[in-house]
């Protein structure tokens, strides 16, 4: 079907350093404007985010700082991708949260007056979430092809979520899936272990996700300005934090998971300390310190008695 199109419509897609609108950079950019009658124009080019790359951030999109230290910034670029996009309305997936943010934070840095007012913003992920909804009544109706009468009472909800799974496991067995990074498989499978691994796909540590595990099975933080750090990390540059959290609004799971964290980070460095003890500051100092000799003891006469009893009364 072809677009009706009153003026251009810019397609984009964004590949960063991370998910920070404010700390994160552009590492790539692809473009592909339509415009009315169906021409299609594209632009994609890496740039150098004068940052490095995090590890995890590669991983998902396969560009390392080894692909951009040679490359023009985005800075340098900036003015050319505006030129580009000119009064175009915008589009994306997941665009109006994120990758609209990221563009103008970067047109902003570069100095480049790109004005959103008077554009269009469409947003294929919110048309996708929206018309296809995610409540558990609309799972019963998509997976058992039946309506869920009495929603939202307990023992209706919990018996349509029973049936959900059975008929979710019928339809999807056998049913390939290919995750962000490229690998192919068949997840939905009748076993419980199976379906815990594909259902966890962030690893929350406290199920309320404000730990998670990174890429090392490490316990890290996954909110706020230590977001991606791991939490021992945090501990050892600033150990007040996890006071501020144990006495913050945070679930009571998440503060006994970090208290277990916390003990074991302490109990490990008590360790290293018992195994490796602090030398003194100047060790040879300390060997030939001279040995205070003590002096003779001198014999009591009368007048060290008559002394005694004048200072004491008796």
């Amino acid at each position: 079907m072809e677009l009706k199109l009153k003026r251009p419509l810019a397609f984009f897609d964004l590949e960063t350093t991370g998910v920070m609108v404010s700390n994160d950079r552009i590492v790539e950019v692809s473009i592909l404007k339509v415009s009315p009658g169906g021409k299609e124009e594209t632009l994609t080019l890496k740039v150098n985010p004068e940052m490095p790359i995090p590890a995890e951030s590669s991983m998902f999109h396969g560009i390392y700082d080894e692909d951009v230290k040679d490359l023009p910034t985005f800075r340098e670029r900036a003015q050319e991708i505006a030129d580009f996009i000119a009064d175009a309305d915008l589009a994306g997936y997941n665009s109006n949260k994120f990758d609209v943010p990221m563009l103008m934070e970067e047109f902003l840095r570069a100095g480049v007056d790109f004005s959103l007012d008077g554009r269009s913003f469409v947003d294929v992920q919110n048309i996708f979430h929206q018309m296809e909804q995610r409540t558990l009544k609309a799972a019963y109706k998509f997976y058992c092809n039946e309506n869920l009468d009495n929603a939202h009472t307990a023992e209706a909800d919990v018996k349509a979520t029973y049936e959900v799974l059975k008929a979710q496991l019928a339809k999807y067995e056998n049913v390939e899936y290919e995750d962000k990074h490229g690998v192919v498989s068949k997840p939905v499978v009748n076993d419980v272990e199976a379906l815990h691994a594909f259902t966890n796909l962030s690893k929350p540590v406290d199920f309320a996700g404000r730990l998670v595990f990174d890429a090392d099975g490490d316990p890290t933080i996954n909110f706020g300005k230590h977001k991606g750090k791991k939490v021992v990390d945090v501990f050892e540059v600033e150990p007040s934090y996890y006071s501020w959290m144990q006495n913050g609004d945070f679930p009571l799971y998440t503060k006994k998971v970090l208290e277990g964290i916390w003990n074991e980070h302490k109990n490990k460095k008590k360790e290293a300390r018992t195994n490796n003890p602090v030398q003194s500051s100047n060790p040879v100092k300390e060997v030939n310190r001279p040995v205070k000799k003590s002096e003779p003891s001198k014999p009591i006469t009368d007048d060290m008695l008559k002394g005694l009893q004048d200072k004491f009364k008796k």
